[in-house]
C-alpha cells in the first residue's frame, strides 16, 4: 500500500518540508496531499485525517503518524539508512534533530519560514540570531567530523531537520560562513527539496 503524507502549504509548513525530504531519499514509493493552511476549512480537513488536527501526518493503511520527527523514525525503521549506519554517529544525528524539533523558538517566530518571499534583514533579533549562532555550531561540528557534503556525509534525517532553516537564513539574509553556505548549497540540491520548491511555486 502507497504511504501518503499529508501536508500544509508548502511555502510556509516548514514541519511538513521535513518528513517529506525523508520520503524522498528513502525511495519509498509515497504520495503527497496538501491541504492549505489558516483557511476557515483547514482545521476540520485536518482533523479528518489526523486527530491533533495538524500536518504532517502519515498514513500507512489504518496508520496514522501525526509528528514529524516520528514520521522520520518510522521510515528509518524500513529504510535505516536515512540514519548513519555508525551507532555514535547515529546517536550524535539523533541529538541535533531532536534539539532542532524541540528548540529555536526565537528563530521560527522571528523567522518563519517563507519560500517565496525575500525578507533581507527581517527578524534579526538578538534571541533569533542567538538560535542562529547555535544552528551554524551545530552545522560546522557535524561537518566537520563528516567532512560533508551533508551533515553526516551522505543525507540524514537530521538534514532533513534542518532544511526548513536552511531556506530561513536564505530568506532572512543571515550571514553565513564558508561551511554553512556550502551545507545550504548541499541541501538545496537534493531533489526533494527541488521538488518541494517546485511545487511551492506551483501553489503559489
Amino acid at each position: 500500500m502507497t504511504l501518503v503524507l499529508y501536508v500544509g502549504t508548502k511555502h510556509t509548513s516548514s514541519w511538513s518540508l521535513r518528513p517529506f525530504l525523508a520520503l524522498v531519499q528513502s525511495g519509498l514509493p509515497f504520495e503527497t496531499r496538501t491541504i492549505a493552511l489558516d483557511q476557515p476549512t483547514s482545521r476540520a480537513e485536518m482533523l479528518r485525517v489526523s486527530p491533533s488536527a495538524k500536518v504532517p501526518v502519515l498514513h500507512d493503511g489504518e496508520l496514522a503518524i501525526w509528528d514529524s520527527l516520528a514520521i522520520c523514525e518510522y521510515l528509518a525503521e524500513r529504510v535505516p539508512a536515512l540514519w548513519p549506519a555508525d551507532r555514535i554517529e547515529r546517536a550524535r544525528a539523533r541529538t541535533i534533530a531532536a534539539e532542532m524539533h524541540s528548540g529555536f523558538a526565537a528563530l521560527r517566530q522571528h523567522m518563519p519560514m517563507e519560500l517565496l518571499q525575500q525578507r533581507h534583514g527581517q527578524g534579526h533579533v538578538p534571541e533569533a540570531l542567538a538560535d542562529a549562532a547555535r544552528v551554524q555550531a551545530i552545522w560546522r561540528d557535524a561537518l566537520g567530523r563528516s567532512g560533508g557534503p551533508l551533515l553526516f556525509g551522505d543525507f540524514s534525517i537530521a538534514d532533513a531537520m534542518f532544511a526548513p532553516v536552511v531556506t530561513r537564513f536564505q530568506t532572512y539574509g543571515v550571514d553565513l560562513d564558508a561551511s554553512c553556505r556550502a551545507y545550504v548549497a548541499s541541501v538545496e540540491a537534493l531533489p526533494g527539496m527541488k521538488r518541494w520548491r517546485a511545487e511551492a511555486r506551483a501553489e503559489a
